[in-house]
């Protein structure tokens, strides 16, 4: 009687121990799992300091940003490819830093202008080249865009405008100082370059 009595004492006490450890082990997990998440949440916000007080900002993916740094990279190698002065130094800035984020189809498209005197006849001509981005088409699941926009040419004596059209597709790559978008463009061509008017400049 006595031996049954400390037998089922016995197991009274490894269950009661067992439940105690499976009750320590769910606290400890529920503990690690709580803390990470709030280690994630703490990690995504960025304190930014206005003067002396601290502003509360939230960091993001650069898939919730995708659309705008898509367009905004596109833009910026529209703007350094197509707006151009009659000075080779400020063309050769320009043209090095637009090819940071177009791969070859873009350094193809330089030298063919080179090759045909375009540059040369902008300085002998005195030309001032500027662009005017009207909008951007951006596919986020093939990754495409098409570029719509108007090119002002002012010469000596009158001023053109030209509609312009390319496309592309845009290939993720690492971040850079010169490529502060991590993205590449590829396979960009001219869809239309097409003149829409020609006014002659008032000479005194």
């Amino acid at each position: 009687m006595v031996i049954k009595n400390l037998e089922n004492k016995i197991k009274l006490v490894l269950i009661v121990s067992c439940m105690f450890m499976a009750g320590c082990i769910i606290i400890s997990m529920g503990a690690i799992f709580t803390a990470k998440g709030m280690v994630d949440d703490a990690h995504k916000k960025v304190y930014v300091l206005d003067g002396n007080v601290p502003i509360l900002v939230q960091r993001t993916t650069m898939d919730e940003t995708l659309d705008v740094e898509a367009k905004s990279h596109v833009e910026l190698f529209h703007h350094l490819f197509f707006t151009l002065a009659p000075d080779d130094k400020y063309i050769n800035y320009t043209m090095e830093k637009a090819m940071y984020l177009v791969d070859e189809t873009g350094l193809a498209q330089f030298n063919a202008l080179k090759e045909k005197g375009f540059y040369n006849n902008i300085m002998g001509t005195s030309a001032v080249f500027s662009i005017f981005c009207d909008s951007i088409k951006f596919d986020k699941q093939q990754m495409t865009f098409t570029y719509y926009g108007r090119q002002r040419i002012e010469r000596r004596t009158n001023i053109l405008m030209r509609k312009l059209v390319t496309a592309g597709e845009l290939k993720r790559v690492p971040r850079t100082e010169n490529n502060p978008h991590g993205l590449l463009i590829t396979n960009w061509r001219t869809l239309l370059n097409q003149d829409l008017e020609q006014k002659q400049k008032t000479i005194y």
